[in-house]
């Protein structure tokens, strides 16, 4: 099995920033893409960002130009730095990587337990 485990996760005031950090552990054989999704309160969860293992990153258009993914390949670590925070960023934001492990078949997605993010006004 694979285990991602969350942090970074706070209270910040509008225009400030965070940075969250998911790192991968067990028995991991390869990781495909690792990323970050969001889910606020009363509303469907959404992609916020992802990186293929080439480390090329795709982000949602609501965190263009304020938010950037990186990994370590070699740490099994994916890291959200989050800038120009804004009230509508606030969610639990979940850590999802594309993983085989030694004891699954094939590709499995896993998930972090998740990390709550609070902008506030």
């Amino acid at each position: 099995q694979v285990q991602l485990v969350e942090s970074g996760g706070g209270l910040v005031q509008a225009g400030g920033s965070l940075r969250l950090s998911c790192v991968a552990s067990g028995r991991i054989l390869s990781i495909n893409t690792m990323g970050w999704h969001r889910q606020a309160p009363g509303k469907q969860g959404d992609l916020v960002a992802v990186i293929n293992s080439a480390g090329i990153p795709t982000y949602a258009d609501s965190v263009k130009g304020r938010f950037t993914i990186s990994r370590d390949n070699a740490k099994n670590t994916v890291v959200l730095q989050m800038n120009s925070l804004k009230p509508e960023d606030t969610a639990v934001y979940y850590c999802n990587a594309e993983a085989q492990s030694v004891s699954s078949y094939g590709w499995n997605d896993y998930w972090g337990q998740g990390t709550q993010v609070t902008v506030s006004s």
